[in-house]
């Protein structure tokens, strides 16, 4: 097996450049080779000692005793490996979307480079050029999380000595306006205009804050007298842990959203089939380890992007609130609880954005005075702005 060696070529001028032989270290197929390359340098105009400073630099990154002759294996080679080992380990919608960037992006741009060769100059360069595209902001940060993902496994796997990629600048992101939240007498008139489960489910989101991945994996056991616990997550077919440590918890809920949610095991949900009418049961069967939000014709769990775009959006793009989604609605019982003037405390414990959350058990839950008088609050000022809006009309 070829090892790498100390490199000095001298220059010499061929027509009208100076240029060197190089032996490289190649990596494909898990074989490894070190064929000859010659390099140009620069022009002939130069003299011989420019000549040999241009070769040093070049030569530079081969000659470290820190760059490991692993990192003579291709970006696309490498790419696979990355795919095999790591990318296999995410949520199918993470895979999905980091595949294509590597298909549409990475490996055409990067494929026929040594993991060595990707230097932050030629990274940089790259992403200059990205940004000078029409791609959005999101676009290219997303592109940069890849790539950096991926020559960080290589970091770990000792193929680089460190993640380039880490230290490329993007350009600042444009001051952009504040993020919005449905008001709450619009909250109203959407759950109006949304059939059931789904409009409990709307519900139970914007008076718990819980994410849709949370919501979609609710079970009847999770559901207390006066809170819910979180212990997992749905979303398209995957199903993980909860989010983080903090976000693995039980939170106080207000009576009313407990009554709507039970209420569900009563409700029958009529369907037009043709001109016949078809009548399911919104909840099939609620033993402790079923699914609080099923699927109405198969009991199935719920997929959150089909809600949102049969159900969600059709009803909001109606109000003038065609922006309302599953983000809005959290942000949403965010913005009511500063409104009513929730303690900032308390609402990071509901929110469960806050590291010193604990996760309790599943059957026996203490929930903190404090938070429960959290949510009586929030929703006795929900109670008092819809009357408001009411008596306006």
């Amino acid at each position: 097996m070829a090892r790498r060696r100390y490199q000095k070529p001298t220059p010499k001028r061929r027509g009208k450049v100076w240029s060197i032989l190089v032996r490289e270290d190649v990596v494909e197929d898990g074989q490894r080779t070190r064929p000859v390359r010659r390099v140009p340098l620069g022009p002939a105009a130069l003299t011989r000692a420019e000549a040999e400073r241009l070769r040093d630099d070049y030569l530079a990154t081969t000659n470290q005793a820190s760059v490991g002759i692993g990192g003579a294996i291709l970006f696309r080679d490498f790419a696979r490996i990355y795919e095999r080992d790591v990318l296999s380990t995410w949520a199918s919608t993470t895979q999905d979307r980091s595949e294509s960037v590597l298909k549409v992006h990475l490996n055409p741009e990067f494929g026929d480079l040594m993991l060595r060769e990707m230097t932050l100059e030629v990274l940089q360069h790259y992403f200059a050029r990205l940004q000078a595209t029409k791609m959005s902001v999101e676009g290219v940060d997303k592109v940069k999380d890849v790539l950096s993902a991926v020559l960080g496994t290589a970091v770990t796997y000792g193929r680089l000595s460190t993640n380039p990629a880490e230290k490329i600048r993007l350009r600042k992101r444009k001051l952009t306006k504040p993020k919005p939240f449905i008001r709450v007498d619009l909250f109203y008139s959407l759950l109006a205009l949304i059939m059931e489960p789904y409009a409990t489910m709307v519900y139970v989101a914007a008076f718990t804050g819980l994410r849709i991945s949370e919501l979609a994996g609710l079970l009847w056991r999770n559901v207390h007298v006066d809170s819910i616990t979180i212990e997992q997550r749905y979303c398209r077919g995957d199903w993980d842990e909860p989010k983080s440590d903090a976000s693995r918890a039980t939170i106080a809920v207000d009576d009313h959203v407990i009554e709507r949610i039970q209420k569900l095991k009563s409700i029958e949900v009529v369907i037009r089939a043709g001109r016949a009418l078809q009548r399911y049961k919104a909840v099939k069967s609620d033993g402790p380890d079923d699914l609080v939000f099923q699927s109405v014709k198969t009991g199935a769990p719920i997929r959150d992007n089909i809600v949102l775009c049969r159900h969600i959006k059709p009803a909001a793009r109606k109000l003038g609130v065609g922006w309302v989604n599953w983000q809005v609605l959290r942000r949403s019982y965010a913005t009511w609880m500063s409104q009513a003037q929730v303690n900032v405390k308390d609402a990071q414990g509901l929110m469960r954005h806050s590291r010193a959350s604990t996760t309790q058990d599943v059957y026996q839950q203490v929930v903190p005075e404090s938070q429960r008088k959290a949510v009586q609050k929030l929703s006795a000022f929900v109670r008092q702005s819809a009357k408001g809006a009411v008596a306006v009309q």
